[in-house]
């Protein structure tokens, strides 16, 4: 590791209390700045593609489609990439999503410049810019807790937040004035320009790639591994379902945003821009005071609040005749909008352990692309078949309820697994390891029969943890003929991976072996048997 990366401060708790704690450390520093660029550039894109829209088409639906054009491909691509950061060097593949950003941004500009653009195209291109969003975000998750020590990790989102927010503000900016000054096309000039800096910048980092002495995962068997790992933790699909609830409805104010921003009193691309800018200004202040608030409130309560304040501007932004209350409404929105946002963020990093993060955080990516697409043409249509207000207003108000009714039915996220790496369990050696087919393993337990119903709901535990590394298959046998004695089979995809799970355990895992030991009452440990199956078998 390089020598910039356990350059950590000398009291991290103490330190994890600052919200620009993380800055101190250089190589965080470094990205931090190349995330701040890569998101100016996404924003002057977004900003450019939908006043160039505009500009050739006023009906709404067109209008909102750029947005999902924009966050769609997240949400169809984001489970491979995120595979793909996980196996790969990300590194590399984060240099090359900034490079893939340039060449889009090329394409974008030639359009413009030889008068070919159509509103299709322009939806096909803001697509290709969406895959280059839909590559870098799990990376750069990814790479965010390799950097900071843990008890700086809710502050390094805040301050990613703060990126997002900032480049808000000046990627509206600079693409406004540089739609008045010079044309449109120089704001893709200038995406291109920024974006390849920002490769040659993240060149710079020497970070070591350490292979996995089992070889790389294959594609397709890591991503079922991510999903089943989601599908298995009830802690993150509780932030997925919450984060997906937040989107779908806050989404209507940014995708209806420009014709809100023209129909205001004097309305034009200038007011549009400063409606931008006040939403991330509001966003950069709370971000400063997100430690605080983490602190007065727990993290339900804070997601709630801050969903009904979102709402409650979207429904100030449905009835504002002028800026004057416009833009204070937009400075709650956004206020709003990073609260929401970095604690749920906050819940999904708590949620992963390392080896698979960046799968799980291009889910909680593709949860909020899906939501904010589906939400933009929804609420696109609404106003289409309606009008801006109506769509805006059912959209605040069912925000709120929509939330309250998940955080009522749903886990409560101030639960959490221990996930640090453990290397209690030791991988099996076998004298002629198999070089293919499915191996079984059976773990046999005896327990006393009067305590069997709480046996069973505990290896319901197990299950989840089983599946969570990374199983094919799990089932629990219980023979009929010996009451008390009961098998549990996992079935793994091979012998490599089958080490695999040794190499994800965690100290949960540990305790939850401890926990079903207590249950063995034979003269001997519980008896494990591996076995490879000979031929093909489904599962």
């Amino acid at each position: 590791m390089p020598e910039e990366l356990s350059a950590q401060p000398s009291d991290p708790s103490a330190a994890s209390l600052s919200a620009w704690a993380p800055l101190r450390l250089q190589v965080f520093r470094m990205l931090w700045g190349t995330w701040l660029a890569a998101n100016i550039c996404m924003w002057m894109n977004d900003v450019a593609a939908a006043w160039l829209m505009t500009s050739m088409t006023t009906l709404p639906i067109w209008v909102a489609l750029v947005q999902s054009a924009s966050t769609l491909p997240v949400f169809l691509l984001g489970l491979p990439s995120g595979a793909l950061a996980d196996i790969l060097d990300r590194r590399r593949y984060f240099i090359a999503t900034q490079f893939w950003v340039a060449g889009v941004a090329t394409l974008l500009c030639i359009t413009v410049i030889a008068g070919v653009m159509t509103p299709p195209l322009l939806l096909g291109l803001t697509f290709a810019n969406g895959i280059g969003l839909a590559m870098r975000w799990p990376v750069f998750a990814a790479i965010v807790p390799e950097l900071v020590p843990r008890a700086q990790l809710p502050a390094a989102l805040a301050l990613n937040g703060v990126a997002m927010n900032a480049s808000r503000i000046v990627g509206p900016l600079v693409a406004g004035a540089l739609i008045a000054s010079a044309g449109i096309e120089y704001v893709f000039v200038l995406n291109a320009v920024l974006s390849v800096l920002s490769g040659l910048v993240i060149m710079r980092w020497r970070r070591t790639h350490v292979p996995s002495p089992l070889g790389r995962e294959r594609l397709t068997s890591a991503m079922r591994v991510g999903l089943q790992f989601v599908r298995q933790s009830r802690r993150l699909r509780t932030v997925l379902l919450q984060v997906s609830l937040f989107f779908l409805h806050s989404t209507a104010l940014l995708a209806l945003l420009p014709l809100v921003a023209r129909n205001l009193q004097g309305g034009d691309a200038a007011t549009f821009t400063l409606l931008l800018a006040a939403m991330g200004s509001g966003a950069i202040v709370t971000a400063i005071y997100l430690p605080r608030l983490r602190q007065m409130m727990p993290r339900d309560t804070l997601v709630l609040r801050a969903t009904l304040v979102q709402s409650v501007s979207t429904a100030v932004m449905a009835l504002a005749p002028n800026i004057y209350v416009a833009v204070p409404a937009m400075l709650l929105n956004g206020m709003a909008w990073i609260s929401c946002a970095n604690s749920l963020s906050v819940s999904a990093q708590l949620a992963l352990p390392d080896w698979v993060r960046a799968r799980g955080m291009s889910m909680y990516q593709m949860a909020i692309m899906g939501a904010s697409a589906l939400g933009a043409a929804l609420w696109g249509q609404v106003a289409t078949v309606g009008s801006v207000q109506t769509a805006l207003g059912v959209a605040a108000v069912s925000g709120t309820i929509a939330m309250l009714l998940a955080q009522r039915l749903v886990l409560d996220l101030s639960i959490e697994e221990d996930l640090t790496p453990s290397r209690e369990f030791k991988a099996p050696v076998a004298d002629a390891p198999p070089g293919m087919g499915q191996v079984i393993v059976t773990i046999e337990y005896l327990i006393e029969p009067a305590r069997a119903d709480e046996f069973r709901a505990l290896m319901q535990e197990s299950r989840r943890s089983r599946l969570r590394q990374g199983a094919l298959d799990w089932a629990l046998l219980r023979d009929i003929g010996k009451p008390g004695r009961y098998v549990e089979q996992i079935i793994d995809e091979s012998w490599t991976e089958h080490l695999r799970r040794f190499d994800r355990v965690t100290t949960s895992d540990v305790t939850l072996r401890e926990r079903k030991l207590a249950f063995h009452i034979g003269d001997g440990p519980p008896l494990v048997q591996r076995c490879v199956v000979e031929g093909a078998m489904r599962v």
